[in-house]
């Protein structure tokens, strides 16, 4: 009597499920941004004292902020290196790399020896940190995007493109939390000392848990397919600049109102709110946490509309909002009226999360599947580079010549070219 054994038939690739998919594209995210905030106050308030301390007060802030700028340089780099990969090999694997990067790198920072121990090399080691942080935030933010995007069901693709996007307010109230209980527990000499180094040691907990999730996820179903099909081309970034270009300026262009807007209701306003109109700095982060509220509740909200509208119809009418918003500028943002600057953060940062919350999921939806990665990593990148490199100085600049007035007219013109480009870019469905 014989008998035949049934060939072992092959598994479909198991589905991710919607929960871990959106943690893991938020976890990624919340810290990219909470270790751009506490760099960024660190630099302000610590490494010009430890790192640069032969230099005169103004010429060691100057150097301190030059090394905050090397993350921006590093960026565009980041979606290159990071971008190649995720179109080649993979999203998941492409994610766990940037990650790991731009960890390490913050957590090597609160590690750092600093100028009285080594000297010159500390200011060096800084920058090199640093750039290794903008190297993996480079490849964070596209990698995060589609693995939402392209796990998102029918209908729900802004939805779920909108979770990477809240990684920025909950970095932000993460990052000024901190640092307002450190201040408030430590002395001056023992946050110089080495308090300051507890926020960058800290993040090594995020990393691991953004680890944990995102090794416990698979591929893409969209990349699978890509995979599947023998879709992937060899070169992503010569295929982007050759066959993408158009798209590739136009959705930068179209992403450029919000990071001029983000860093003007930041960056520029607290130090015009506490240089110029008297607020003190803790009075001001402490308005400024309440306006994250609202940026982090304009996300969803955007999201909702962007799927019912389309990510390109959403992002007109929320740049046509931060027009009348910038006349508005001026007005709303006055010394001796604190009421009145709460009003114009959470309004500013309100439109912010309109604007940015569909804001991914329109520059995943630009490029075809096979060079996503790179596309919508470098238009985010790139748009960064453009919009929020020279709006603090500018607007700084502006404020001193002619008034804030201006200040809102910049903010105008910055929205009008956002809309022009997103009227010329005609949505394409992948």
């Amino acid at each position: 009597m014989s008998s035949t054994v049934a060939p072992a038939s092959i598994p479909p690739t198991p589905a991710n499920s919607p929960q871990r998919v959106l943690l893991a594209s938020l976890i990624g995210t919340t810290i990219e941004f909470f270790d751009f905030y506490i760099y960024a106050t660190a630099a302000v308030l610590v490494f010009p004292h430890l790192f640069f301390p032969e230099s005169s007060d103004k010429a060691a802030m100057l150097q301190s902020l030059a090394t905050f700028a090397v993350a921006f340089i590093a960026r565009p780099v980041g979606s290159a290196v990071f971008g190649h990969f995720g179109d080649r090999i993979g999203r998941k694997a492409t994610l766990v790399a940037a990650l790991l990067t731009m960890g390490l790198s913050t957590v090597l920072i609160g590690l750092l020896p600093t100028h009285a121990q080594i000297g010159l090399w500390a200011p060096a080691l800084l920058a090199l940190c640093r750039f290794g942080q903008g190297l993996g935030l480079g490849g964070e933010w596209g990698g995060a995007v589609l693995l939402a995007t392209e796990n998102a069901p029918p209908g729900k693709r802004a939805w779920y493109g909108m979770f990477p996007q809240l990684g920025a307010p909950l970095g932000f109230l993460l990052s000024a939390g901190i640092f307002l209980i450190l201040g408030r527990l430590l002395s001056a000499d023992d946050f110089l000392q080495w308090g300051w180094r507890i926020p960058f040691v800290a993040s090594a907990l995020l990393v691991g848990l953004g680890l944990w999730v995102r090794l416990n996820i698979h591929e893409t179903p969209a990349f699978q397919k890509a995979l599947d099909a023998h879709a992937r081309v060899k070169l992503p970034m010569l295929t982007v600049l050759r066959d993408h270009a158009m798209p590739m300026l136009l959705g930068t262009l179209g992403a450029f109102a919000t990071f001029v807007l983000f860093y003007l209701m930041t960056v520029f306003a607290l130090g015009h709110g506490t240089a110029v109109l008297g607020y003190s700095r803790e009075q001001f982060l402490l308005l400024q946490m309440v306006g994250i509220l609202f940026f982090a509740a304009g996300i969803p909200i955007s999201a909702r509309y962007g799927d019912r509208w389309g990510t390109r119809r959403t992002m007109i009418i929320a740049s046509g909002l931060i027009v009348v918003f910038g006349v508005l500028l001026a007005p709303m943002f006055q010394a001796g009226s604190p009421w009145m600057v709460l009003a114009f953060l959470s309004l500013g940062l309100f439109l912010m999360g309109l604007t940015y919350g569909p804001c991914g999921t329109f520059l995943a939806e630009i490029y075809p599947v096979e060079v996503r990665y790179t596309g919508a990593s470098l238009s985010f990148n790139l748009a960064g580079i453009l919009g929020a490199a020279p709006a603090p100085y500018l607007a700084t600049w502006l404020a001193e010549r002619f008034g804030l007035v201006a200040v809102g007219y910049y903010l105008c013109i910055a929205a009008l070219v956002t809309i022009c480009a997103l009227l010329a870019l005609q949505r394409r469905v992948r």
